[in-house]
């Protein structure tokens, strides 16, 4: 058998597959565009110096996607060297200086000292998603600005200032306009011309190309960094401005699939959605752009969050560190789950994967806090499905409040206007575990179990489930014990065990414990074999020593001082 081996199998990933990534065609640039003047151009090196100089910064880091990795090197030596050039004009000088940025409208005067000499770090691997800034990675080099380059979610950031290089990728703007032409044939049309940031240099121009053609009502966006804004990060009309329902009344044209996040919040505030897809500019069809359906992908996500209504236990995934207003929605998420007297348990977790989230059966369902972009994730590939905070909210819900309307949010600070509205309003929810009886009510609720309330209806299985709130449940049960255990009405010295009761740890509910005693069969190193360590004739354990330590260049024992 081995004799018909005609090479040895491969035990490796193949090098051509380094930096394969979902950037699309566009970000991978050919070696003829790679030459220092294209660069420039590209990668916005003045732009970028002049920002660097306003903001008198001294270490930069640049974070660039897999798709751009190659051409790292040249963006680090074409900013050295500008960075290096101004520097050397200015420290002949002594006294101030006037610096300003064509792209802002701010001056800034300091000293020539604060001009340099500055230092530059490549970030590679980002933390999260490679739309987000990793404040993490830039931290770690004591960065005092990041520079960002390739596509980005514009989220705001929680400690540094962020540069954004969206760079000018190359597009095919005469079959754009012809295709536009063909899918508009009206030229009275309300439309408006969208595109991804990569892009964006382009959409001026084609929208002066078309009102010359004869449109009269086109809109050309622009970027703005509001994810909040009914066009998440674009500029929107007049009239939107006003009154954002009439957005509906617009139709769009986008340049560039759309991620399906920001697909889903475009399909539920616009008439009708045309993408122009940009994979494959050189052999695209200039044929009108059919109308983009979102109503599978709803469906999908609506049953999605109606088949978790019966979970007991939810996980939070904290997928970002540097959104500026991820610890508000995590606790907001928190109160929304504990007003359902549900559990949850909290992880922060670098890129998710399926390999990760299986390690913990006794979740139910999944909630991720990352960017706005980045939040929704097809759960076909995992094990328990993956909501997000507005999904979670309907799930909930009960069943006569639970109202789908087709709309779909991916923003967080939304998310938080309105719960503070409902707030402002006194729509609040008030949790068993803030209601605080007296004694004569704990007397009345004394024979009342937990069981008694009504079980929720799986719509999976067409059963009824009863232990969908495990901590409604225990919270009812230590209304009728004291602190110490005992019943506070009857005055009586033994405790009461409620039944249906689960585990506690620190005065404090865990389902999750519960599950380990009662579903787990594997509960650690040991735990297959009966070792009665309470016992005195078990013989005592030998003490514990402490091993080597340090990098894998050199450990160090804890014997000898010497390396190995």
């Amino acid at each position: 058998m081995t004799g018909n081996l005609e090479a040895p199998p491969a035990f490796s990933t193949p090098a051509t597959h380094i930096f394969d990534d979902d950037v699309g065609p566009a970000e991978l640039l050919p070696d003829s565009l790679r030459a220092p003047e294209q660069i420039h151009i590209r990668y916005e090196i003045e732009r970028t110096v002049a920002e660097i100089k306003q903001g008198k910064w001294k270490r930069i880091a640049l974070q660039f996607p897999d798709g751009m990795l190659p051409d790292a090197p040249t963006v680090f030596e074409c900013l050295s060297q500008r960075l290096k050039e101004s520097w050397g004009r200015n420290s002949n000088r002594t006294g101030t200086y006037e610096a300003s940025c064509p792209y802002t409208t701010q001056q800034s005067v300091g000293s020539v000292d604060d001009l340099g000499p500055q230092k530059l770090f490549i970030l590679a691997d980002t933390s999260y998603g490679a739309c987000c800034v990793d404040e993490i990675a830039a931290e770690h080099v004591s960065a005092d600005v990041v520079v960002h380059y390739g596509r980005a979610c514009l989220s705001p950031t929680a400690r540094l200032p962020v540069i954004h290089v969206f760079t000018h990728q190359p597009l095919a703007v005469e079959m754009v306009i012809e295709s536009f032409q063909n899918t508009y044939p009206s030229h009275d049309q309300r439309i408006i011309l969208m595109s991804d940031v990569i892009y964006a240099s382009h959409l001026q121009h084609i929208g002066m190309a078309l009102r010359a053609q004869g449109y009269t009502s086109i809109f050309t966006t622009n970027i703005v960094h509001n994810p909040s804004s009914p066009l998440p990060n674009r500029t929107v009309p007049e009239s939107v401005y006003r009154d954002a329902k009439k957005l509906g009344e617009w139709q769009l044209f986008h340049i560039s699939d759309p991620p399906d996040s920001l697909l889903l919040t475009l399909a539920s505030r616009v008439s009708d959605i045309h993408v122009y897809p940009t994979k494959n500019a050189t052999t695209a069809q200039v044929a009108a752009v059919p109308v983009v359906s979102t109503r599978i992908a709803l469906r999908r996500r609506y049953a999605l969050l109606t088949s978790v209504s019966t979970v007991p236990i939810f996980g939070i995934l904290i997928n970002t560190l540097s959104v500026r207003n991820y610890l508000h929605i995590v606790e907001h998420v928190k109160s929304c789950i504990s007003a359902a007297g549900k559990k949850s348990y909290t992880f922060v977790v670098g890129k998710i994967n399926a390999a990760k989230v299986a390690n913990f059966s006794e979740i139910g369902a999944w909630v991720v806090i990352g960017c706005w972009e980045s939040s929704l994730i097809d759960s076909k590939d995992f094990w328990k499905p993956i909501l997000t905070p507005f999904e979670l909210e309907l799930a909930l819900a009960s069943d006569h409040e639970r109202v789908w309307t087709g709309e779909w949010r991916s923003d967080y600070q939304t998310i938080l206007n309105d719960a503070r509205t409902h707030a402002d309003d006194g729509d609040l929810v008030e949790t068993p575990t803030q209601t605080e009886g007296s004694a004569a009510d704990l007397e009345r609720d004394f024979d009342v179990e937990p069981e008694s309330a009504p079980p929720d209806f799986d719509l999976r299985t067409g059963r009824y489930v009863s232990q969908s709130r495990p901590m409604q449940a225990h919270s009812q049960s230590t209304r009728l014990r004291g602190h110490d255990g005992s019943h506070q009405g009857g005055g009586s010295a033994l405790a009461i065990r409620v039944k249906g009761d689960i585990i506690s740890i620190g005065s404090q509910a865990s389902p999750g414990a519960e599950f380990l005693q009662s579903s787990r069969t594997w509960k650690g190193l040991g735990s297959d074999f009966d070792i009665e360590y309470d016992l005195s004739e078990v013989d005592e354990s030998v003490a514990v020593e402490e091993g080597r330590s340090g990098i894998a260049r050199g450990y160090l024992s804890a014997h000898s001082a010497t390396r190995t």
